[in-house]
């Protein structure tokens, strides 16, 4: 693809397409769906496949309600609202469809209708909670590609685009580059000759194991749901994954390898995705992401010490740019078709920013003016915040929690105050750590070198329409004049009007009106959550609908 300096490259290639994007009731889709419309008029259509649920039986319905509804379209309201009416009804189809069942649930002509009706697919579609039952995070993360890629060759090989995540990585060490993941775990997994590993017999066990678990809690829900999360972190620790998520992410990558062979595939991997840096407005966000959880329980006096290494990479991306970088392998994947690609739209290895940096910025920044994030922080916050050694930490908390367990038990009978504040506060922390804190004490450093040179092919207007690279980016000035107002601002509600389903037993007992509970008790992550604001996952489960979320994306 060569450089262009005046026509660019993007609206050339994507004029006139139809394209369909999964996932769309989530953070990231929405921020590309802004995207495109404001800045790719030239696109012929967006098709949604958008599952109904209760509150929304339709797609059109949810659509209205949970995605045009939100604030990330408000400038697009204000500056043209005509033109923001006119792509709603002209250029924006609709479809009711859950992507984890077979045909998506349609019937065999209309899905056949529809994949005679795209030109290119971007599947952002997910689970991200990082304790998922492991049923549902396989069939959402993994088994969902099979469907997905039928449609795409159903199509006649249109280009395919999967958002997965770095954190594929899982416990390698050391420079993640753009490029197939190997597992690294005891259990090992055969790489095929074409470059994928061969999942088959892993899915197969998977799916052996959670047939057990089902038949051994049946009419037991509750302890069901424990078993098989606790069934999706095990499997997961065995194979070389931190949790289900990540493990099931890459499962689903090495499926779509399989599946697309001689096929035109960009798997595009955002590391930990936080508000906008500037597009369409700086500090968008909706929901509470993985460094967010952690800065609303120091906020709100929930904890001061968390394990964390301070001269480790804490790897953050704007969601803006993460959008970008998927526009830009779209119009790649138009112009040079049957080939693989692999981009991590990361900043590790172009623009590090340290754990303990961020930690200083932002306890500094919220200590300095708390009384301006009045969403934020209910009193005046902890005057210190303490990293502590991640593996020291997580042994003595082994040892605290049955203490903590305890001590709830002793203030239940005697109603002791005091002391159900402290319980309460070991308690947030620990769950904070046992979720948070392998992405706070990273042992890797992602590269996005090929990204960057991807950005370097397109034109000039292009870069300028959608940057992409890492460098651009002052950390400080992000972190505490865009991030931490921009979550005040967009992320977080009323404190009188909080109100937190999906919360932990301990939590509901307590009887605290923060969603930072809800951020660390059972860390449920679904793709809507309440109304306003939305929350950030993206496609679960119904029996899911309904809980507030903490969210990766």
């Amino acid at each position: 693809m060569s450089k262009h300096d005046e026509v660019s490259v993007v609206k050339q290639q994507l004029a006139g397409k139809r394209v369909l994007i999964t996932g769309t009731t989530g953070f990231l889709a929405k921020v590309l769906l802004e995207t495109l419309i404001r800045q790719v008029p030239e696109i012929a259509e967006f098709v949604l496949l958008i599952r109904g649920n209760r509150e929304y039986p339709s797609a059109q319905e949810r659509f209205q309600g949970e995605v045009l509804s939100s604030s990330i379209f408000e400038p697009l309201r204000v500056q043209d609202p005509g033109n923001l009416y006119f792509l709603c009804n002209e250029k924006i189809r609709c479809i009711t469809g859950e992507a984890t069942e077979p045909n998506f649930g349609l019937s065999e002509q209309e899905f056949s209708d529809l994949a005679s009706s795209v030109d290119i697919v971007v599947n952002s579609a997910a689970s991200v909670n990082f304790r998922e039952e492991m049923d549902q995070a396989l069939s959402i993360n993994a088994l969902c590609l099979l469907n997905m890629t039928k449609l795409v060759k159903m199509a006649g090989n249109i280009p395919f685009i999967q958002v997965s995540t770095c954190y594929v990585n899982g416990y390698n060490e050391g420079h993640m580059y753009e490029e197939v993941v190997k597992p690294f775990g005891p259990t090992p997994i055969k790489r095929n000759v074409r470059g994928y590993y061969d999942v088959e017999p892993v899915i197969s066990d998977l799916q052996s194991k959670i047939a057990s678990v089902r038949k051994s809690h049946i009419g037991d829900e509750d302890s069901l749901s424990k078993k098989l999360v606790d069934l999706g972190i095990r499997e997961s620790n065995r194979y070389g994954w931190n949790d289900t998520y990540t493990f099931t992410k890459w499962i689903g990558e090495q499926i779509a390898m399989r599946e697309m062979q001689g096929g035109t595939l960009t798997i595009l991997r955002p590391s930990i995705v936080e508000s906008t840096l500037r597009s369409p407005v700086p500090g968008w966000i909706e929901g509470v992401k993985v460094g967010d959880a952690i800065i609303l329980a120091y906020a709100r006096r929930k904890v001061t010490f968390f394990p964390a290494k301070t001269d480790g990479i804490v790897d953050i991306i704007p969601v803006d740019m993460v959008a970008n970088s998927i526009v830009l392998a779209m119009a790649e994947s138009l112009a040079s078709a049957r080939q693989h690609r692999i981009y991590q739209a990361c900043s590790g290895s172009r623009n590090p920013m340290l754990v303990g940096d961020f930690i200083n910025w932002v306890t500094g920044e919220i200590k300095q003016n708390h009384k301006k994030y009045q969403k934020l922080c209910f009193h005046r916050p902890p005057k210190s915040f303490h990293p502590v050694n991640r593996s020291v930490f997580l042994s003595a908390m082994a040892g605290v929690r049955m203490a903590i367990e305890t001590v709830g038990r002793v203030c239940k009978l005697f109603g002791a105050a005091g002391a159900l504040r402290i319980t309460d506060a070991l308690n947030i922390t620990h769950n904070l750590s046992v979720v948070f804190s392998f992405y706070t004490s990273p042992r890797y450093c992602f590269h996005s070198e090929k990204l960057v040179s991807l950005a370097e092919r397109m034109s000039e207007s292009d870069r300028d329409m959608f940057p992409v690279d890492a460098q651009m980016i002052d950390w400080q000035d992000y972190v505490c004049q865009i991030h931490v107002p921009g979550l005040n601002k967009y992320a977080l509600r009323d404190r009188r009007k909080i109100h937190v389903p999906g919360m932990g037993a301990y939590a509901l007992k307590c009887r605290r009106k923060s969603i930072a509970h809800d951020a660390v008790s059972d860390t449920q992550h679904t793709e809507h959550g309440l109304p306003a604001p939305q929350t950030s996952g993206h496609l679960v489960h119904a029996r899911q609908t309904g809980k507030e979320t903490v969210s990766q994306y």
